[in-house]
């Protein structure tokens, strides 16, 4: 079987897939369906760049994104692999998916305004299309969506997060979607035709290799849940719910490992001591610059 975007199913990446998201059958195309594999997704495979400070190099074509989400490691990425193989997986279960140019907004701040609204390429979005109704869906967004979202104008509260979703100023014809002030960032918009993946190359190098990508500065990781997000920046491990915390600084490498493993479900066993060792040191040497700047 073929599905629109051409990529034959490939039977043991779509079991695998589906195990990994707690599905033991393959599942129809319904409502319910896209809920459970939304929630399954943000739940179970995170948003890191790990990755990218042990100097992994990644493509973003889809069928690869979706054999490294299911290679056992507990491998997560960023937008364009997790919505990626999520969209491939949901294509291969018969869904009318459409990919996105999207954009995503940081937080303005004095030093750094971030770019303008608009679908600048440096996020994959996505929309489903069940029994007539359209869907936002985004596992890639790290504190973002828990479930999908109706293309309503409107507030939508998840757990601790409130959202806005209306039309978009910049992009006619599509969606922007407001984040709520604790999250990472502040919004993105989304051009409403579909996109291919050779749009999102350069945008792709820039976030994994340029030394002005947070992606690359930040050795990060984020899972979502029903209630908040788990979020590790560096040293910091925060919980950010509906009574979030001041975050906890790990103090080895140790248990640097064991947060990566037991909250986020990353193993770096495959990965070379000494190579794993050097991002824990690069991860305390930035964060000792970042305290000198706070004194």
């Amino acid at each position: 079987m073929t599905m629109k975007h051409g990529i034959p199913v490939d039977e043991s990446i779509l079991d695998a897939y589906l195990a990994r998201l707690g599905f033991s059958d393959v599942p129809p195309p319904t409502l319910d369906t896209l809920f459970g594999l939304h929630r399954a997704h943000v739940e179970r495979v995170p948003y890191e760049t790990v990755w990218i400070a042990l100097g992994e190099r990644r493509g973003i074509d889809l069928l690869e994104s979706a054999q490294r989400l299911t290679n056992g490691t507990g491998a997560g990425g960023y937008c364009y692999h997790l919505n990626g193989g999520l969209s491939l997986l949901l294509e291969w279960l018969e869904f009318d998916i459409q990919r996105h140019l999207g954009g995503v907004q940081p937080k303005p701040s004095t030093t750094n305004p971030g770019p303008a609204a608009g679908a600048s390429g440096n996020h994959l979005a996505l929309t489903v299309s069940v029994d007539g109704d359209e869907w936002l869906v985004d596992a890639g967004l790290g504190d973002g969506l828990h479930d999908p979202v109706p293309l309503i104008e409107g507030d939508v509260v998840q757990g601790a997060f409130h959202f806005r979703l209306r039309p978009s100023d910049v992009e006619p014809g599509a969606w922007r979607f407001e984040h709520d002030p604790h999250g990472s960032f502040a919004g993105f918009d989304y051009r409403p035709g579909p996109v291919t993946e050779e749009e999102f190359h350069e945008r792709d190098a820039f976030l994994s290799t340029s030394p002005d990508s947070g992606f690359v500065r930040v050795v990060m990781a984020q899972r979502r849940d029903a209630g908040g997000v788990d979020s590790l920046k560096g040293k910091m491990l925060t919980r950010i719910d509906a009574t979030p915390d001041a975050g906890r600084e790990l103090t080895s490498e140790a248990e640097w490992r064991a947060a990566l493993t037991d909250v986020y479900g990353i193993r770096l066993d495959h990965v070379e001591p000494a190579a794993v060792t050097t991002v824990w040191e690069r991860i305390c040497a930035d964060h000792e610059v970042f305290l000198n700047r706070q004194r």
